[in-house]
């Protein structure tokens, strides 16, 4: 699999363009709708959401200093 590495969104008249790049250089572009860039932030958001106490658990006793 390869490693993200860099992303950029930037804006066309009607849509969007998503920019993935990949270790080694290589750029995949995709036009995506407001809706779909909607989906993909909300679907992030709520997978962090989900993660986010696993992986920035903090210590009770640490939490209160």
């Amino acid at each position: 699999m390869r490693q993200l590495t860099k992303f950029a969104i930037s804006v066309r008249e009607e849509d969007f363009v998503l920019h993935l790049e990949a270790d080694g250089g290589e750029t995949i572009e995709f036009a995506t709708s407001p809706e779909q860039l909607d989906a993909i932030i909300d679907a992030l958001d709520e997978l962090l959401s989900e993660v986010e106490e696993d992986v920035f658990e903090v210590e009770d006793d640490q939490a209160s200093h």
